[in-house]
């Protein structure tokens, strides 16, 4: 998943344990998304671009229970520096949810599948696209296409003090195995339990804030015939200031995610893959100015930097930055339009030296409302 999407995800469940009553009883949303980077001269690589396809449907019945639905198509590219290009396209992996009131207003159990509708088995040629999608400095909307699908089970919990609203939640993910590369053995990985805790509420003079602290434990991947893979824990820090400027509202935001070093694994295996350690902070700002009832225009910038880890220590990976803009326009009825468009400078570090990198995101979605 996007850590951008990750992170407001972590704000989300905990504060929103409720399913309002004014809000619509169902929306639908699709449109287009690419995305693609250009690289400068030593990694070997020339380009990669992404076309994705997103579809999700939400529908509340009640004000006790909601089901959403989300998948996606998407088409993947990678150029070499040499002009030869490893492509894939098909659909992804299907995610079901069903979110159910408890107590409304207080506590919501939520179960969502992952159904395995999308590509598992390919080649190893596409293997250094996939590492190129997986990244989570370009941020690749669809960072992957299929798994073994799986099932997460979670709860959530929120409650007011004064004029502020606390939140916790916590969540278990089991994952199915399957086979991501011809004849490399099935790969089982690892189960995941993640616990949040947000908080958020006025600061005066108009200003608004978002917190949120989320902590996941994975377990290690197990793959046939090959060495298991192990991962340290993760710790992601979000916040977000809301605040007006004139007829406008600016908001600031950013998290940071701290990959710790794994831990010892007790296997008879003869090898083990750690996978370092890391850090990943993101920063950005956005300025939504109504230009008319029904249209807004929200210039953006971001900036993103990741580590990893080497002999040395933690050694940059590299930086992007990613001004934008979007417009909003409600269509009438129940549709609105949303034509969002950003682009990235920045370089990815070889060894020392610096790869230049830049490329457009270009984003087309329509919703319905009902």
């Amino acid at each position: 998943m996007r850590l951008t999407t990750f992170a407001l995800v972590v704000v989300a469940v905990p504060l929103g344990a409720q399913l309002p009553g004014d809000a619509p009883n169902g929306v639908a949303r699709t449109g287009l998304i690419y995305e693609s980077y250009s690289f400068g001269s030593g990694l070997g690589l020339s380009r990669a671009s992404e076309l994705t396809v997103p579809l999700t449907v939400s529908h509340r019945f009640g004000q006790r229970l909601s089901l959403d639905l989300a998948g996606a198509y998407a088409s993947a590219m990678l150029r070499g520096s040499d002009g030869t290009e490893t492509g894939v396209s098909g659909l992804t992996d299907t995610d079901i949810r069903a979110t159910v009131a408890v107590v409304p207003g207080r506590v919501l159990l939520t179960l969502v599948g992952t159904l395995p509708t999308g590509i598992t088995t390919l080649p190893d040629s596409t293997l250094p696209l996939f590492g190129i999608l997986a990244s989570d400095l370009l941020g690749f909307t669809t960072p992957t296409f299929g798994s073994g699908g799986g099932i997460t089970g979670g709860v959530a919990t929120a409650s007011r003090v004064g004029s502020w609203a606390l939140g916790a939640g916590a969540s278990y993910r089991y994952c199915g195995s399957y086979e991501p590369v011809a004849d490399g053995g099935d790969l089982k990985p690892g189960n995941e339990a993640r616990a949040r805790l947000g908080a958020e509420g006025p600061i005066g003079a108009g200003r608004y804030l978002r917190v949120a602290l989320m902590y996941t434990l994975s377990q290690h991947d197990e793959m046939t015939g090959g060495s298991p893979s192990v991962s340290g824990d993760r710790v992601l820090l979000y916040s977000h200031l809301s605040m007006p400027v004139g007829r406008s509202s600016l908001s600031v935001y950013g998290f940071d995610m701290y990959r710790m070093r794994a831990r010892e694994l007790n296997t008879t295996a003869t090898s083990v893959v750690d996978v370092p350690r890391g850090n990943v902070l993101d920063l950005g700002a956005r300025l939504d100015h109504p230009l008319s009832p029904r249209a807004n225009l929200a210039p953006s910038v971001e900036l993103r930097h990741e580590l990893t880890e080497q002999d040395t220590g933690l050694a940059p990976v590299g930086l992007l930055v990613r001004p934008g803009l979007d417009l909003r326009y409600r269509m009438g009825g129940s549709a609105t339009l949303v034509i969002d468009g950003q682009f990235a400078v920045g370089y990815l570090d070889d060894q020392g030296s610096h790869v230049s990198l830049t490329g457009p995101r270009v984003g087309a979605m329509l919703e319905w409302t009902r």
